[in-house]
């Protein structure tokens, strides 16, 4: 799924529900973040970088296919990956978290493949 999304954007969804999900597209069963997300990472450290209080949890998200283990493991090495994307651009570490959820929390309905797709998000929940 593709999505173009502001650091003010985040700011403003962060700051009226708590939470915004993200798109960030990475290869089936693998880890490392597609060239095509990074405008979305590089979004992420504005937004860190314009709210020098703000502190932000990174949740990766499954869609249902695999084992719940191997979706966990998955998720949270997604997670870490985003998280340390940041770091690179200049963000301090303690000011984020890393967690994986795996299949445990869909939004959609696993059973089609827009749903799955939906399923396969990182939120940034503020802290």
């Amino acid at each position: 799924m593709a999505q173009e999304v502001t650091a003010d954007a985040m700011y403003n969804a962060l700051a009226k529900d708590g939470f915004i999900a993200l798109y960030i597209n990475f290869d089936t069963g693998k880890a490392a973040i597609k060239p095509e997300s990074q405008p979305i990472v590089e979004q992420i450290a504005a937004l860190m970088k314009s709210h020098a209080d703000l502190k932000i949890g990174i949740e990766g998200h499954t869609d249902n296919v695999g084992t719940p283990a191997s979706n966990k493991t998955l998720s949270e090495q997604r997670a870490k990956a985003v998280l340390d994307a940041v770091v690179k651009l200049d963000v301090a570490a303690n000011r984020m978290t890393a967690l994986g959820w795996g299949q445990d929390k869909p939004i959609a309905d696993n059973r089609a493949e827009d749903g799955r797709a939906k399923n396969r998000r990182v939120e940034i929940v503020k802290k």
